[in-house]
Formats: structure tokens, C-alpha cells, sequence
């Protein structure tokens, strides 16, 4: 029976939870599936290509690809990705790492395009729209890498992390000690987010406030050049 490649990428992600994206390659891969090396080079042409197909696969489970953006909730819909995205890659080991610096496939470029319209929809250009999308990915990226990183690494920790003593010179940390030892990641997460969200509702109406300058200065110019074009013997009819 031929190799499919969506066997490929499962059989891809479950090696990534048990040894890690470190322990991840087309060797290990190969003797999983029972195949000889050069067999999986039909379905990927490199390890960057079949990061990209694992991180799609990843998302897939969180965000179907049929959703459709609400332009006048923008917000919500733009949150709730966001959390789905951290939830999908928090699923599995490694999971930011895999995903950074992967591009869109191009089996995911229509549902890009969608969030586009429906954000230029609400008020924002193209441009804004698509740094908007990106800001964000990029925010949950990072977070999740340090989030991984702090959970991974916390069984090896030998005392828990920023002691009471520690803090007790330092009365500014102690009363914001919880946020400091990322005591709820959830709560930190989504407060990132929001402020994300509220910077960009600013540039909605900064952009909006933009375009009403633009089009009164073009109405404006207008009514000069038609008044100009009116000529001087158009000025002497109207005051004879």
C-alpha cells in the first residue's frame, strides 16, 4: 500500500511528543512508518516542508477551515483564534517551535483572505489588516515558546521560582508576584491579547479619521478647480 502523506504527518507529530522536535528526523521517521528514507521525499522535500505540513495539520484541529470572520465582531473572532492557536500548539510538544517560521500553504491562503476582507470590512486597509493577523500569530508564538519552555523546564527547577524571601526587599514585585512566577498563564495570555486588540481598535479610527481628511481634501480640491474653471467673466455675470 502506498504512503500517504497524512499518514506521514501524523506519524510526524506523534514522534514530535515523544522525543521532541530535537529528535525529529527523517530517520526516525522513516523507521516509524516502515519505509526507507528517500520513500518520504515523494510527500515533503525537506524537514522545513514537513514542519510546515505538521503545523498546518496542528491548526486544522483547532480552526477549521470553513470559518467565517464576523467583520462587525472582529475582536471576538480574532480572540478566539487566538486562544484556539495557543491551545492547538500547547497540545504538543514543542509545538511554537514547529510552528515558527512556517508560511501559509497555499491550501490556507483563501482562509487568509477571508480574515482580510472581513477586517478591511471593519474599517481597516489591507496593509493594517494583514499586520494585524501577523502581530498577533506572532504574539502567540512567543508566548507559547516561553510558556513550553517554563512548564518543560519547571520539574527540573530545584526550588520554586522567585521565593517569598527573595521578594521581600522589593515591595513593587512581591505585589505583583503572581504575575512574576506566571502563576495563570490563561489570565496573562488573554490580557496580552486584549491590549493587542484595543491597539488596534486605535488604529481603526486613526485610519478611518485618515480617509475622512483625504476625502474632504480631495472634495475640497474640487470645488477649487471647478471655481477656477468658472473663469473671470463667470465672476463678473454673477455680480452685474
Amino acid at each position: 500500500m502506498a504512503l500517504q502523506r497524512d499518514e506521514v504527518v501524523r506519524t510526524a507529530l506523534r514522534v514530535l511528543n515523544e522525543e521532541g522536535i530535537d529528535g525529529l528526523s527523517t530517520r526516525r521517521l522513516a523507521r516509524e512508518l516502515g519505509v526507507q528514507s528517500p520513500a518520504l521525499y515523494w510527500h515533503f522535500k525537506n524537514k522545513r516542508e514537513l514542519l510546515d505540513l505538521m503545523a498546518e495539520a496542528m491548526l486544522a484541529e483547532a480552526l477549521p477551515p470553513d470559518r467565517e470572520p464576523d467583520p462587525e465582531h472582529w475582536p471576538d473572532w480574532i480572540a478566539a483564534d487566538a486562544r484556539a492557536k495557543r491551545n492547538a500548539l500547547l497540545a504538543y510538544r514543542d509545538g511554537a517551535r514547529v510552528h515558527a517560521g512556517t508560511l501559509p500553504t497555499e491550501d490556507e491562503l483563501p482562509a487568509v483572505e477571508a480574515q482580510l476582507s472581513a477586517l478591511c470590512r471593519a474599517g481597516l486597509r489591507p496593509r493594517t489588516a494583514l499586520r494585524l493577523l501577523l502581530t498577533v500569530d506572532r504574539y502567540i508564538m512567543g508566548w507559547v515558546t516561553e510558556e513550553q519552555a517554563w512548564r518543560q523546564d519547571a520539574a527540573q527547577r530545584t526550588r520554586p521560582p522567585f521565593p517569598d524571601e527573595a521578594l521581600r526587599d522589593l515591595p513593587l514585585l512581591r505585589e505583583a508576584a503572581d504575575v512574576l512566577r506566571m502563576a495563570d498563564h490563561d489570565a496573562d495570555f488573554d490580557y496580552g491579547l486584549r491590549v493587542l486588540v484595543e491597539g488596534f481598535r486605535v488604529e481603526i479610527a486613526r485610519e478611518a479619521a485618515e480617509g475622512r481628511e483625504a476625502a474632504e481634501g480631495r472634495e475640497g480640491s474640487e470645488a477649487d478647480e471647478a471655481a477656477a474653471g468658472a473663469g473671470p467673466d463667470a465672476v463678473g455675470d454673477g455680480l452685474a
